[in-house]
């Protein structure tokens, strides 16, 4: 396939359906980066096969899509049918989804032996050795558990937390607060009368060390921490 052109595809009942797209700016529509797709099309022709320059009648355009319009045709080929990624396009979407992958591995799971974050690197590698396909087009969150599943043989983990109870001065409450919720989980907390913001978390085993490693350094070591289990 030509870098210059790709292909959006869509089959119904046996007939199929082809529309000609700017490889980049199908890919933001699809996204919905994009909202105007009379700019995506390379032309405003449906065919049956854009190889050959086939094109279907308007009365089977009509009965398919409900409408015989080209734009109205491929804004229907767009939402039910598959763009065709450029090979450039598919790689660099898989090694992305890959990347975001590998890190919530690493900053969920921890090696039970040692109850530490196996390193991203680690991770990569007994990926490949799994032979575990990324699809580009699915959430890294919806790929986890059969991506960790493919793991396991050749990577022991274990999904591990830890509770602990913070206490953090006045002055810097407010910022600690917001590292504190994006990294774990606030089971209970209360503020004090004289501004201090007290908490009870629960963290993943393998955040731990990166939550106290903030903490730290938001607050200049000026905080109270004890792990409770």
């Amino acid at each position: 396939m030509s870098d210059r052109y790709t292909l959006v595809k869509y089959s119904y009942q046996g007939d199929k359906f082809e529309i000609l797209v700017d490889p980049d700016r199908g890919l933001k529509y699809k996204r919905g980066e994009v909202t105007n797709i009379d700019n995506v099309l390379m032309i405003d022709t449906i065919f049956t096969d854009a190889n050959k320059g086939e094109k279907p009648s308007k009365t089977k355009l009509e009965e398919v899509f409900g409408t015989s319009d080209p734009l109205e045709v491929a804004e229907i080929m767009f939402d039910k049918g598959t763009l065709q990624l450029t090979a450039q396009q598919r790689k660099d979407m898989t090694e992305q989804k890959l990347r975001q992958i590998i890190s919530i591995i690493s900053r969920t799971y921890v090696d039970p032996s040692t109850r530490l974050p196996h390193p991203p690197l680690r991770i990569e590698n007994a990926l490949l050795e799994a032979r575990v396909s990324i699809d580009p087009f699915v959430d890294a969150e919806e790929q986890l558990k059969r991506v960790v599943d493919a793991l396991r043989p050749i990577l022991p983990m274990s999904m591990e937390s830890v509770e602990m109870a913070i206490k953090i001065p006045p002055e810097y409450a407010s910022k600690s607060y917001g590292i504190v919720k994006n990294l774990a989980e606030i089971k209970r907390d209360e503020w004090t009368a004289d501004g201090s913001w007290i908490a009870v978390v629960s963290i993943s085993a393998a955040m731990h060390g990166e939550l106290l490693d903030r903490l730290g350094k938001a607050t200049q070591g000026n905080l109270q921490t004890k792990m409770i289990k």
